[in-house]
């Protein structure tokens, strides 16, 4: 594994950008500055994130989410685990 996150990174199962071993890593995201909790997916090179709002699910029991614009800084909570 690297040290940099992916570009595009979703914790949806059924997304394409979807990748277990690096959300079991633990992958922080700092939205204009701000570390958010509530990151659903997120995008760099496009510079958007989509947030969850409040414990609201639709109705196939997904979080409704918000899409925000802004810098978008990923980071790993947890170093790399030794091989």
């Amino acid at each position: 594994m690297t040290d940099t996150p992916p570009d595009r990174l979703s914790n949806d199962p059924k997304s394409p950008h979807f990748d277990a071993a690096l959300l079991e890593r633990g992958v922080g995201v700092k939205l204009n500055g701000v570390d958010r909790t509530n990151v659903e997916e997120y995008c760099v090179s496009e510079g958007w994130a989509r947030l969850a709002v409040g414990k609201t699910v639709d109705r196939f029991g997904k979080p409704l989410a918000m899409k925000v614009r802004g810098t978008v800084e990923p980071y790993f909570r947890a170093p790399a685990p030794e091989a």
